[in-house]
């Protein structure tokens, strides 16, 4: 079974010819039609500390992908952030953005004949999201979860959100001063780059 069983329905023979015009205006060379193109949906975005700190594992996707003698291909997928909707009319989007996330890698790893999909995200909605994609293709795939974001501190204190939450009730029922009030909600968690290693493959 060759490696690029799906995405040579798109990059081999004559008629073929227009789609291999638009991969060479990418940058890619005739011996790339022989390799697998991966797919990498990529959860990174800057609405929300969870997938804020995806962009450095996409890119060691990227380097990795490339090592093993693939193709990477980066597609995004949007999220919602629980948090910050809550409260709001937002919130009823923040269900529908897992389905949203499942449409999106559905239809770039099928629309595109991908090989394969690595897909990587951060918070509570990209996780089963991603997982429902997977599941409904039939391609090698896997997920990739950020990890936690280590939490904030303020005297002496471990923060996380959930610390603004309770800030709010002991502030409102006058059990915590505005000061302390503040210094909770300014003191967020971080969120660590992480890269992994690649290494290239023995010839």
């Amino acid at each position: 079974m060759s490696i690029n069983r799906r995405s040579k329905n798109i990059t081999q023979g004559v008629a073929r010819s227009p789609n291999r015009a638009m991969y060479f205006a990418m940058g890619y060379q005739e011996e790339d039609f022989n390799k697998p193109m991966i797919g990498i949906a990529n959860g990174h975005s800057t609405i929300t500390p969870c997938n804020s700190g995806l962009q450095p594992l996409a890119d060691s996707a990227v380097a990795a992908i490339k090592c093993a003698g693939g193709n990477p291909q980066i597609f995004g997928t949007p999220t919602i952030s629980d948090g910050m909707s809550m409260g709001t009319e937002g919130m009823k989007y923040s269900l529908v953005s897992r389905e949203v996330i499942a449409d999106c890698i559905e239809t770039a790893v099928q629309g595109q004949w991908m090989d394969g999909v690595l897909a990587i995200g951060g918070c509570d909605k990209n996780m089963p999201g991603g997982l429902i994609g997977i599941a409904r293709m039939n391609v090698p795939a896997i997920y990739v979860y950020g990890g936690t974001i280590k939490p904030g501190h303020y005297k002496n204190k471990d923060l996380t959100i959930v610390s603004a939450f309770e800030a709010v009730g002991e502030f409102t029922a006058g059990r915590m001063n505005e000061q302390d009030f503040k210094g909770i909600e300014k003191t967020p968690a971080r969120v660590p780059a992480r890269v992994a290693a690649c290494t290239p493959p023995i010839p």
